[in-house]
């Protein structure tokens, strides 16, 4: 999905800082348990495990909801549109509870019939087996497809159309593009490419290299 959540790549964000050694598991007290909270809503509101449907609800959230209010803030707003998304809660019922306990006094919605997907997986985790022979080797050339998601996907848009040679063939997984829309687990092979910075942004970019894990629905022999 092209939209805030796809910042990799992109420029203005400013410089990139290692984490320090000492740093916390949580800075804030209250990070650790919007953390638990995030994790605890997405399951509610999903019916089982489902990490892809929580990154597609982060996506979709507006750019304010998704900066300005910090890393575990972007979790909680994704845990509220989930659970509304299945109805566990009505629109509003957060914004509104919170008012009250500041004694504002103002009206709480009802709670909804909950609707939550149809979804079992069909296995802990997201390693699955396929029949199928890898469409790829070790070694050889491949191209990301350049196409644009309408929903979610882990194909980054700063690797689209751009070349790369595989370096690893890694166990078959659910592919995300399909488990986060509750449209099947569709699991297939999975690929460690290793993209060269300058292929990526050009003959000024810094010299490195990239590797990213790559399903192979999105890519292609160029």
């Amino acid at each position: 999905m092209d939209g805030i959540a796809d910042m990799g790549g992109t420029r203005g964000w400013g410089p990139v800082r290692p984490p320090r050694r000492d740093e916390p598991v949580f800075e804030e007290s209250w990070q650790g348990r919007a953390f638990a909270l995030a994790i605890l809503s997405s399951r509610i509101a999903c019916g089982g495990i489902n990490p892809d449907a929580f990154r597609h609800a982060q996506e979709r959230l507006g750019r304010a909801a998704y900066l300005d209010d910090g890393y575990y803030g972007r979790w909680l707003n994704a845990a509220e549109l989930m659970l509304t998304d299945s109805a566990v809660l009505a629109p509003g019922a957060i914004e509104a509870r919170a008012r009250n306990l500041r004694d504002e006094g103002v009206e709480e919605p009802s709670t909804p019939e909950p609707a939550r997907p149809d979804y079992t997986p069909t296995a802990e985790g997201s390693l699955r087996t396929v029949d199928t022979t890898p469409a790829f080797t070790v070694g050889g050339r491949v191209r990301a497809k350049h196409m644009s998601v309408p929903g979610h996907t882990r194909l980054p848009g700063y690797v689209r159309g751009h070349t790369g040679v595989v370096e690893v063939i890694q166990p078959a997984a659910v592919l995300p593009d399909t488990n986060a829309h509750f449209q099947g687990e569709n699991p297939q092979h999975v690929y460690s490419v290793r993209f060269d910075s300058h292929e990526l942004w050009g003959t000024d970019a810094e010299p490195f290299t990239l590797i990213l894990e790559m399903y192979e629905t999105y890519l292609e022999t160029p």
